[in-house]
């Protein structure tokens, strides 16, 4: 289950980061519908508004992180008794509140420099965070001036499918991670679905070896923390000789998941 994300470029960083070539073969940047209501975190939590690629023209949305089924009637969204910040790829073609969205074509992709998970140690529970793999050196806690920057060279957005808790690592151990649509190509292909129907866009959704992560501070584990110490590599000292190298890493690693150097 995927709880949290951080989403820490601002409003025009997120649209250069996001350029994409059209069916002209043009390179675009996609339009904000809504910047507004968009707000950067290192801790996004659901319910929270975070941005999104909507449609195959890329609009920019910032949305409420939760499905409100069209059932829900009432004005808050936040007094529906069901949890909607998940869904399975299993299972949701079963259920009618994510199925009815989904061959009606409402799929999005969700923008993220990553999420973070939980994994037992010790009796206590350390965050890693997992992110898309950078070519150039890591950025997360550097600020920049967007004004500055013409392109975001060295940041790669992670983008997810909007469906979450969808697939295991090979090994079979949990938790269950995110759908990632690794590559400009699978993303194009999701959000055309005037073109791609449901059934074909769901075959996208397929594990990928170019993730990363590092563990992180703690402090992520309360709702309203958001600092860039979240995401800062932990100074612990090396394990003792007689600890294995393996219990450093978190017990879904496996051959395509890939720690940071």
């Amino acid at each position: 289950m995927c709880g949290r994300t951080a989403v820490t470029l601002g409003a025009d960083r997120i649209r250069r980061a996001c350029a994409y070539h059209n069916n002209r073969g043009e390179r675009k940047y996609p339009e904000w519908q809504n910047a507004d209501k968009y707000i950067s975190s290192f801790n996004k939590s659901p319910q929270s508004n975070s941005p999104n690629a909507n449609s195959s023209e890329r609009i920019l949305v910032a949305m409420r992180w939760g499905l409100v089924p069209s059932w829900f009637k009432e004005t808050d969204p936040s007094k529906m008794q069901y949890n909607t910040s998940n869904c399975r790829s299993d299972t949701m073609m079963e259920k009618f509140c994510y199925k009815i969205p989904l061959l009606k074509g409402k799929r999005c992709v969700v923008l993220a420099d990553g999420y973070y998970e939980w994994q037992q140690h010790n009796g206590q529970k350390q965050p890693y965070f997992f992110y898309f793999a950078q070519t150039e050196q890591e950025t997360f806690t550097k600020p920049e001036m967007e004004d500055e920057v013409e392109d975001s060279k060295g940041r790669k957005l992670l983008t997810m499918a909007g469906i979450f808790d969808c697939w295991e690592p090979q090994n079979g151990a949990e938790p269950l991670m995110p759908a990632i649509l690794d590559g400009d190509e699978a993303v194009k292909k999701w959000l055309d679905f005037a073109e791609i129907p449901a059934e074909a866009a769901l075959h996208l959704i397929q594990p990928t070896e170019n993730i990363a992560f590092h563990p992180v501070s703690t402090i992520n584990t309360k709702i309203n923390a958001s600092s860039t110490v979240m995401l800062n590599w932990l100074k612990n000292k090396g394990p003792k000789k007689s600890d294995k190298d393996e219990d450093n890493l978190p017990k879904w690693s496996s051959q395509f998941i890939q720690t940071s150097p």
